[in-house]
Order: structure tokens, then sequence, then C-alpha cells
């Protein structure tokens, strides 16, 4: 008799993003006092609570305004996390909702003031987006929507088969580079 996997409960929201930091203090000057989200959290401990492995570190936490958080891991060591040596820097990123376009330009010209290089404003449709690296190397996007909710939700409903569609043209691209993934 076949046997069905219960319905995936339903995921509420981002709680928070972590990412290795070079320096805590560094990290809250410029998550705190440049950006301004608050900490909010610093949970200190010798040993990895999952793991139980000895690694001193301090794991810090800052507030969003939807009550989700940015945090980040200082192990003691003065070292950022690496960029992967395989992915363009844009790639990996962590984006942050403004409310409007007058708060994200707002934003630029606190950063620039700051001596914070930023990229954009970008027009991507839906959002407009600036972009900038913070201390550890973590390439942020500050963006808004720009676009009514109805679009987006038309859009949402072709997602899946632009996704489809994507997939058929990069196994073709795969099959004309003769990859053994095709």
């Amino acid at each position: 008799m076949p046997t069905t996997a219960p319905a995936a409960p339903p995921v509420r929201g981002l709680h928070h993003f972590a990412w290795r930091c070079r320096d805590s203090e560094e990290t809250r000057r410029f998550y705190e006092d440049l950006l301004g989200l608050p900490l909010a959290h610093v949970i200190k401990s010798d040993h990895v609570p999952s793991t139980g492995e000895y690694c001193p570190y301090v794991h810090i936490f800052f507030r969003m305004r939807d009550g989700s958080y940015i945090a980040f891991f200082d192990l003691g060591d003065d070292i950022a996390a690496l960029p992967s040596p395989n992915t363009p820097a844009w790639v990996n990123h962590i984006a942050l909702r403004v409310d409007s376009l007058a708060d994200l330009l707002a934003a630029k010209t606190r950063l620039e003031g700051a001596g914070v290089e930023v990229l954009g404003v970008t027009d991507h449709h839906i959002i407009e987006s600036i972009y900038f690296f913070d201390p550890n190397g973590l390439r942020v996007e500050l963006t808004t929507p720009t676009v009514p909710q109805a679009e987006m939700e038309a859009h949402a409903l072709r997602a899946r088969a632009d996704l489809d569609a994507w997939t058929a043209r990069k196994a073709g691209l795969r099959a004309a580079k003769g990859s053994p993934n095709a």
C-alpha cells in the first residue's frame, strides 16, 4: 500500500540569515550604526550546540522591522568568510527590503557618505536596488518593490513554466557543449 509523505509545515518567514564575520564590533558598527538595524541578541559559547565541537564564538543578531534577523558568527580569529572560487561575486548576496525609492536613495547617500562603494540604483523591472559589500565581504542588496502586488501575483502564476523553460534551455546548452550532465 503506497504511503504519502505528510504535508510540508508552513514556513512563516525568515528567522535569521547567518554569516561569518571577521570582527563582531566592526560588524555591529556597520549593521547597527550605519544601516540602523539594532543589535538584539548575543550568544557567547565555547561549544557548538548542534555538534558539540569546541569552537569559542560569539553569535550576534540584528533585528529587522519585520521581526527577522541578520546574524553573524565571530570565531575570534579575525578571518572573514572566503568568497566561493567558482561563483561570481555578484551572485551570493542577501537582499533586504526598504519601503520606498526615497528610502533607497537615502540609504545610498548615507552609505556613500560613510565611504561605502555603492552600485546602483539598478532597475530590475519589479524592484529597484543598490548593492554594496559589508566589512566581511558579504554582498548586500537594499531593494524596494516598484510594481503592484497584482503584477507579482501574475509573475507567480508563470513561475513554474518559466523555470521549466530555463531547465530545458540549460539542458540544450550542456548538450551543445558536450557536458557529461546533459
